[in-house]
């Protein structure tokens, strides 16, 4: 059976479906990630799923728990990390992990034993006794990871768990929950818009206007789409877009970057473009579909972040239409 079960999930905010009908499954051991833009409803259902947030209709069900009726059993096996650091800057490492064992009803011994674990697999050890004010931002996510694992939980969910770290520290905090995954056994269920993260999850959703639109491998996914990616980069993007929809049949996305174009053979039809495009062309690259060509393929823009009275009201940035 599935460790996660979601089934025509619908919440409603204002009338407006933050999450809109939303059915997927995770299943057992398998680092699953739920990507979409700030808005699209990935807080939302992580909040649902965490029984932090009651939900209109539908089913959701954690570990074979019912979130709705079976709260407390969903809560004894699962983990959470937050996108906002909970910690108390006060409390030494080893004081915010005995409080969260506290929390659980741990048994002493075990208890001591997990935290010393648990601080060598994160490598805060020789920092178990320093107030959690002194660290960096990465230490103290590698800490709030290691807060969430402390009980063994089935499921490890992280809501976007590198948001606001430099790439550097992001990329050790990745190699942190791999290693933890390994050591824990947990399945882990994660939110991001980070595309590179997205590409090391076993299976990955997107998710756009509170609806999920694909779930698959990262390779399945970019095997959607059959080709090449063009983007092209003109002296008027907006011109140029509607002279290719004239000309090729083809509606690019306007990306930052310049025009996106999915086309079965870039190396040929690249002539065909400087010949037909009239006006000039800044820039043209060639390369083979990512994750993010998936995301822009089949919701026409880019991940971009947007503000929340935009996303409450289920409204899109302009610019990305």
């Amino acid at each position: 059976m599935p460790v996660i079960q979601v089934i025509d999930l619908v919440k409603r905010y204002n009338g407006h479906r933050a999450v809109d009908g939303a059915a997927f499954e995770v299943n057992e051991g398998e680092t699953f990630g739920f990507l979409g833009p700030n808005g699209a409803g990935k807080t939302t259902t992580i909040n649902i799923l965490c029984t932090l947030l009651n939900f209109d209709s539908g089913a959701a069900l954690v570990n074979g728990y019912d979130c709705r009726r079976e709260p407390g059993k969903v809560r004894s096996s699962i983990g959470l990390v937050f996108q906002e650091v909970t910690l108390d800057n006060d409390l030494t490492a080893y004081e915010n992990l005995k409080f969260h064992c506290y929390m659980y009803n741990m048994d002493k011994r075990l208890a001591e034993a997990r935290i010393d674990e648990i601080l060598d697999v994160v490598g805060l050890s020789d920092r178990r006794g320093e107030m959690v004010k002194r660290f960096s931002g990465g230490m103290k996510r590698r800490l709030e990871i290691a807060r969430g694992l402390l009980h063994r939980p089935k499921v490890l969910f992280l809501d976007e768990p590198t948001l606001g770290l430099d790439p550097q520290t992001r990329k050790g905090v990745w190699g942190f929950i791999e290693k933890t995954k390994k050591a824990s056994g947990a399945t882990i269920f994660m939110t991001t818009h980070y595309m590179d993260e997205a590409e090391v999850c076993d299976r990955i959703a997107i998710i756009d206007n509170g609806r999920i639109i694909a779930c698959a491998a990262p390779a399945e996914l970019k095997g959607s789409l059959k080709g090449d990616t063009i983007v092209v980069k003109t002296v008027d993007d907006g011109a140029a877009r509607r002279e290719i929809e004239a000309r090729f049949g083809l509606r690019p996305a306007v990306t930052e970057a310049g025009l996106v174009l999915m086309v079965e053979a870039g190396e040929k039809f690249i002539p065909r473009l400087f010949e037909g495009l009239g006006m000039g062309i800044v820039s043209v690259n060639i390369k083979r579909p990512s994750i993010e060509d998936v995301f822009i393929h089949l919701t026409g823009r880019e991940i971009r972040d947007y503000g929340p009275q935009e996303a409450k009201n289920g409204q899109r940035p302009m610019a990305r239409q």
